[in-house]
């Protein structure tokens, strides 16, 4: 009985060499070959880019000034990105130090209206911008903002964009945001960073720094 086991595992040892063998004898390079077949399997970038952002941002919500006069260790960090001292506005900031995170190039400026260059605004409330100039003045198909976006409320009073955060969801009545120097009310003076429901309507611009329009097609 013992010689009959001893057997049996000398037959199976002897099959599985067979075919490691002739598996070797028809692929010079197995490994390479199984890497070669996963890496088509490809990432998306831009999707990736976003997500990464996206779960910095988040992961700022409930923030909190310390004395309720723009400071504390996490908002003074947010105003330091920029080079600016406690006691400023920043929600500019909040966008420009969460984008650096994500080793997304943007302005790093606590300045709002610098967040919307020309070649980075995707969508304006006073016209439909085309995700790329067509030929002949045509233009392609409408773009849609999406989570990571870099959105400005426009005041009339201050005659500029004068708030702004991150879009998290979009449609044609109302958005879901993520923003800092906001609270419950939606003011631009609040006192962290908060998760907001926004009429799509209050919205005055939106910039990507995470493509080019051009890219968007």
């Amino acid at each position: 009985m013992l010689e009959s086991k001893y057997l049996f595992k000398f037959l199976f040892a002897g099959v599985i060499l067979f075919c490691i063998d002739a598996f070797s004898a028809g692929v010079e390079n197995p490994g390479t070959e199984v890497w070669e077949r996963f890496s088509l399997v490809r990432t998306d970038p831009v999707a990736d880019s976003r997500e990464t952002l996206r779960k910095i941002y988040t992961a700022e919500i409930g923030v909190r000034e310390k004395t309720g006069r723009n400071d504390g260790a996490r908002v003074e960090e947010y105003l330091k990105y920029v080079d600016l001292s406690k006691g400023e506005p920043y929600c500019a900031a909040f966008a420009s130090w969460c984008m650096g995170k994500a080793g997304i190039p943007n302005p790093r400026t606590g300045w709002s209206p610098s967040l919307f260059p020309a070649d980075k605004v995707v969508w304006e409330r006073s016209r439909s911008l085309s995700a790329s100039p067509g030929p002949a003045g045509l233009t392609g198909p409408k773009y849609t903002p999406q989570s990571g976006d870099v959105f400005g409320i426009y005041f009339p009073e201050k005659k500029r964009i004068a708030h702004v955060g991150f879009i998290e969801k979009w449609d044609d009545s109302w958005i879901i945001t993520v923003e800092a120097n906001t609270n419950s009310a939606g003011s631009r003076e609040g006192d962290g960073v908060y998760r907001k429901r926004r009429l799509t309507a209050s919205i005055y611009k939106v910039s990507s720094f995470i493509t080019t329009k051009s890219q968007h097609l």
